[in-house]
């Protein structure tokens, strides 16, 4: 019984090296088609706005400021809210001086460097994939701009938590050192911190998917053109 139960079982043999070699070199080689080319020219269209949009908001409520302080940071720059009676950016800035924090100063953030010179490389980077009409450069791309992202979180979390927890001792008042939250809110001291992602951020998010849906979309097409 057992012996009938085990021949009926069918064991796939594991591909030898060299043919798995050979199917990601296929893979990685296949065209990619007029209509995944255009998508992708789409896709580098979605990092042009970042570069003039948001891409965090920070937003400070208190019983003094029951509307909010809003901090926007964009890729090359800082900008707080801004209205006739206040500038946002200052009066956060003075907030931090009481607690101790840094001030928020845009010579200091070497990301308004090199962030805006990656966009600008990632839509290079793009358009160079859509003109080589080849699998392996849109991989590239997608996979490059993974790491960009990742480097970019990690050093942004790094920021916060310097600045929360390098506070000067001889401050006004004394707070227990925190971290800014990436996502959602938290109570620091007297007021209510609101940290979201911002209009560039999803644009962002937007270029990571049409290029995976161009992958996919790309594999599917060739797949069924050689059946």
């Amino acid at each position: 019984m057992a012996k009938d139960a085990l021949s009926t079982v069918s064991i796939t043999p594991a591909l030898p090296p060299k043919n798995r070699a050979a199917n990601e070199a296929r893979f990685f080689d296949q065209p990619l088609g007029l209509s995944s080319r255009i998508t992708i020219f789409f896709a580098a269209l979605l990092l042009v706005p970042a570069f003039f949009f948001p891409l965090y908001r920070m937003t400070l409520i208190s019983n003094q400021f029951p509307d909010g302080l809003n901090l926007n940071i964009y890729a090359g720059h800082l900008r707080g809210g801004q209205s006739a009676e206040r500038n946002d950016l200052i009066e956060i800035n003075t907030l931090n001086h009481y607690i101790g924090m840094h001030p928020l100063e845009e010579t200091e953030f070497s990301e308004f460097q090199w962030i805006p010179l990656m966009l600008g490389f990632f839509i290079l980077l793009s358009l160079r994939a859509a003109v080589q009409d080849k699998m392996s450069a849109l991989v590239d791309t997608l996979v490059s701009f993974g790491w960009f992202g990742a480097f970019a979180f990690w050093h942004f979390y790094e920021r916060l938590y310097t600045y929360g927890h390098v506070l000067d001792p001889s401050a006004a008042f004394k707070v227990t050192p925190f971290t800014p939250p990436l996502f959602g809110s938290r109570q620091i001291a007297n007021f209510t911190v609101y940290d979201y992602p911002a209009a560039g951020s999803y644009l962002m998010a937007g270029f990571v998917v049409l290029l995976v849906a161009t992958i996919v979309l790309s594999v599917r097409r060739n797949k069924a053109a050689r059946a």
